[in-house]
Formats: C-alpha cells, sequence, structure tokens
C-alpha cells in the first residue's frame, strides 16, 4: 500500500473513473455547486472532479 502513498492524486483519480461502478462528475472552472447531504450542505467552486463510488 505504500506504493498508493506515493502516487499522485490526479493519477489515482484517473484510474478510478475507469473503474465499474465509478460516476464521474466534471465542474467547470468559476462554476458554482452545492452537495447536499441530510440536514448539510456545502457549497464549492470548480474545477473539480466529483467521483461517485457506488461498489
Amino acid at each position: 500500500m505504500d506504493s498508493l502513498k506515493q502516487a499522485q492524486t490526479v493519477n489515482l483519480s484517473e484510474e478510478l473513473e475507469t473503474r465499474e461502478g465509478v460516476t464521474t462528475i466534471r465542474i467547470e472552472p468559476h462554476q458554482e455547486f452545492k452537495i447536499t447531504t441530510g440536514q448539510k450542505e456545502r457549497a464549492f467552486q470548480g474545477p473539480a472532479v466529483i467521483l461517485v463510488n457506488q461498489d
């Protein structure tokens, strides 16, 4: 597992995007978006990549 600690985040994300059960959502620069879970809501601004892992 130490090799994963050395891996760049961009490389980890790119690999996860290819996996079954993973959905990718890309947010453009300066685009605002919100994530709501239960009663909590958080606001962000792109650029961003959201990976939803339902595996």
